[in-house]
């Protein structure tokens, strides 16, 4: 796809189902790709794909982003409660890693 268009053109949609979305992500952080599409909690997932779990994780993104030094505009504490209220309201459970662990740390609902 480099060789067709450039980086700027290029958007990257992850799905968790073997936990490799962050690396992905990662990796195409140091191409120079810099659109990354996530989800709430994790919601989501693909009707094709048998056995696909949900996107990744936009609380995981950003607390990864965060950590590499990226400004986002976005409050990852804010979105976590988003992430656990949405979670709640569906009956399911959250599937960000990020949020369960500053959930539990901080005592977030």
């Amino acid at each position: 796809v480099y060789q067709v268009l450039p980086t700027e053109r290029i958007a990257l949609h992850c799905h968790d189902t073997y936990g490799q979305a962050l690396a992905n992500i990662h990796y195409a952080l140091t191409s120079g790709i810099r659109v990354f599409d996530s989800s709430v909690a994790g919601l989501g997932g693909c009707p094709f794909a048998k056995g696909a779990t949900g996107n990744v994780a936009t609380e995981d993104v950003v607390y990864m982003l965060h950590g590499m030094g990226y400004e986002t505009g976005i409050n990852l504490l804010e979105l976590v409660k988003v992430g656990n209220y949405i979670s709640q309201q569906l009956g399911r459970a959250n599937g960000s890693k990020a949020a369960i662990a500053l959930s539990s740390k901080l005592q977030i609902n």
